[in-house]
């Protein structure tokens, strides 16, 4: 696997959001974790564990709960990254809560957030790099990697944001058709959890709060975004990789 020479933006540690249930993605996720699910025979957590090796990272934190033994005993092969595991096994934190029990693990530092099955076929330059290169951490508390909602592979929701000429986001509405859906990637300051709630929550509230204080920011992804949410996704996802890697 080959490896870039880490640039100094990129975080040295990343968190890997792996405990959910994956009920969307039906009877798959009741033999097996949704992380371990295979794309192009290779389970969803290890493309992303790659992509993090590619950039440069270190360690990645993995939080466990929903069958957080397969997942722990799937990793124990891994050397690179490094892998620390964020143990929720007597209680789901949801997106948010999970990141805030980890951040002792990852650091004073800003760092990388990917979710476990967020896969993208690049563009030219890797977008965790992009990201990196335009955090600011004198005016973000979180820089989101967005992608367009209507070139997205396998998705079919209303999308999340609109962007700002300067890259500033605004959460669109319930009825609203947003031109950007969030593609599961993001680089968050641990300042965005000063003062968060205690116990399970979503990270969306940290970002709700980031946005009216003029502080969450996004990128463009370069390259196609794969959403792998459902079985049927699978296929169109392995379908796109077939198509656009050739």
């Amino acid at each position: 696997m080959s490896t870039l020479v880490r640039d100094p933006a990129m975080p040295a540690s990343a968190m890997v959001l792996a405990a959910g249930l994956g009920t969307r993605m039906g009877p798959l996720s009741q033999s097996r974790p949704k992380p371990l699910i295979e794309v192009m025979g290779r389970a969803l957590i290890d493309h992303v564990l790659d992509r993090l090796v590619q950039v440069g990272i270190a360690t990645a934190v993995v939080n466990v709960h929903h069958f957080a033994d397969a997942v722990e005993e799937h990793l124990k092969g891994r050397e690179h990254p490094r892998i620390v595991i964020s143990n929720e096994r007597e209680q789901l934190l949801s997106t948010g809560g999970g990141i805030a029990k980890a951040l002792p693990l990852l650091g004073s530092a800003p760092f990388v957030l990917v979710n476990s099955d967020s896969l993208w076929i690049e563009g030219t330059t890797p977008n965790l790099m992009r990201l990196a290169r335009g955090f600011d951490r004198g005016r973000m508390d979180a820089a989101l990697l967005l992608a367009a909602t209507a070139g997205a592979i396998g998705y079919d929701g209303r999308g999340d944001y609109a962007m700002d000429a300067d890259g500033r986001l605004h959460r669109c509405g319930e009825r609203e058709v947003a031109a950007f859906v969030y593609a599961g990637a993001a680089i968050l300051s641990p300042a965005l959890f000063s003062g968060a709630p205690r116990g399970a929550f979503p990270l969306t509230i940290l970002f709700d709060r980031a946005e009216k204080s003029g502080r969450l920011f996004g990128l463009r992804l370069e390259g196609t975004f794969l959403h792998v949410g459902t079985p049927e996704a699978i296929a169109a996802a392995e379908q796109a990789i077939r198509r656009l890697s050739a």
